[in-house]
């Protein structure tokens, strides 16, 4: 029997970001420099304090047993008054916080909790991978909603209540959103609270980019919206926010219903991450110093996403700045667009040396886009502007030779 005849596998399709990863690793045995704006895996260092405490923790025997499957008390305290400080919101550690080990495992077994075969559940399209993923494998089904917020937004939901069977049970949100970067007021959260409420909707907000936003307005909690937490969870992250992806350590927060229902699921599947981490982890949140870390970080990809948009533009590739988030949701230039997105990836990846994520793996609604990564440093990415000006140069001789090829 081969993989793709079990029927969770069926249901998922080929990953097309590997094969732009088997692309880049062939072209780097080859020799070649690539620079990586692909995978949102932050080059920064996780701060010395964090790891100073990891190491402190890791050298006492009592920390390596079994841990907290929904998080160490202290780490579930630290993460409510993390709350409090941001967003004005006061959670209970006890029933309303729980430790994920990252917010994908998060979302996959909020999935696993609370879907049933056949559950519809709202995704905006394109969105990050697991959001439509996790409920797909177990038995869900996605109708697809607009990522951009505005009127469209909401009449897609109304009909989606209207037409959809059964009726949906769940709605996911991302802003600032991977991969777009939209962003979001107040205001919307508020809409989308009281749409939830009137119709029986839970609201699963994923939060990961909190803290990574350039012209001064803070993201907003959806959990600050009144009554939200009779629907809603959200789910955070260290990975960006401390730099510490690799750890495997983010949250759910909310609605104590829904948290009850994670914490089950999870108790079963896993004992909760290295005791060691969960320490470090609040030690992250505590510091007298984390909010002047989270700026310097801020400011870091600040500085790259205004390289980034400044000297692709000379290269003439036009890139909107985003307004938040560690990712530039970049349009493919006018003359590559009979290509689609895995194909320009592609091609940058051979003639430019420059690798980035096509906008198909997040949905057939981005397949007019590639998402750039500000995971290199300002020098890199004006490397990358460099080959791009070549290959644009070269655009009309490679489309030539390409096209042909695709009819």
């Amino acid at each position: 029997m081969s993989n793709d005849e079990f029927h969770k596998i069926k249901r998922l399709p080929p990953y097309v970001f590997e094969q732009v990863n088997r692309l880049k690793a062939s072209a780097r045995a080859a020799g070649a420099d690539i620079v990586d704006l692909g995978m949102g895996n932050p080059d920064l260092p996780t701060p010395k304090h964090i790891v100073d405490k990891l190491i402190e923790t890791v050298q006492r025997p009592d920390t390596h047993g079994y841990s907290a499957s929904r998080g160490i008390a202290g780490l579930r305290r630290a993460q409510a008054a993390y709350y409090g400080r941001r967003f004005g919101v006061k959670l209970d550690p006890n029933t309303q916080v729980v430790a994920t080990l990252g917010s994908k495992e998060g979302f996959a077994n909020m999935a696993q909790a609370i879907t049933a075969p056949g559950d519809v559940v709202l995704c905006p399209n394109p969105s990050y991978p697991i959001h439509a993923f996790g409920f797909l494998m177990v038995g869900g089904v996605i109708r697809s909603i607009p990522t951009t917020p505005g009127p469209e937004f909401f009449h897609a939901l109304e009909r989606a209540v209207i037409h959809s069977i059964p009726k949906p049970i769940a709605m996911v949100l991302c802003y600032p959103s991977n991969p777009t970067a939209e962003v979001v007021e107040l205001d919307f959260y508020k809409d989308v609270i009281a749409f939830a409420r009137k119709h029986g909707v839970f609201v699963l907000s994923d939060l990961a980019y909190s803290e990574i936003y350039f012209d001064g307005v803070p993201p907003p909690s959806i959990l600050q919206v009144p009554n939200a937490m009779d629907v809603a969870v959200e789910f955070t992250s260290m990975s960006k926010t401390f730099s510490m992806a690799g750890w495997r350590m983010g949250f759910a927060v909310g609605n104590e219903r829904l948290i009850a229902a994670l914490s089950r699921v999870k108790s079963y599947l896993d004992y909760g991450a290295f005791t060691p981490i969960q320490v470090a982890a609040a030690a992250a949140l505590n510091a007298p110093d984390a909010d002047k870390h989270i700026d310097d970080v801020r400011q870091t990809y600040k500085r790259r996403r205004d390289v980034l948009v400044e000297s692709f533009g000379r290269a003439g590739w036009t890139i909107p700045a985003p307004a938040a988030s560690m990712f530039a949701w970049a349009p493919l230039p006018e003359k590559f667009k009979p290509l689609g997105s895995l194909e320009f990836s592609k091609l940058l990846i051979e003639k430019a040396d420059v690798a980035v994520a096509p906008g198909i793996g997040f949905g057939e609604h981005g397949d007019d886009f590639v998402r750039i990564a500000l995971v290199e440093n300002e020098q890199r990415i004006r490397q990358a502007a460099r080959n791009l000006r070549k290959f644009m140069d070269g655009a009309d001789e490679t489309l030539h030779n390409v096209i042909p090829l695709r009819a």
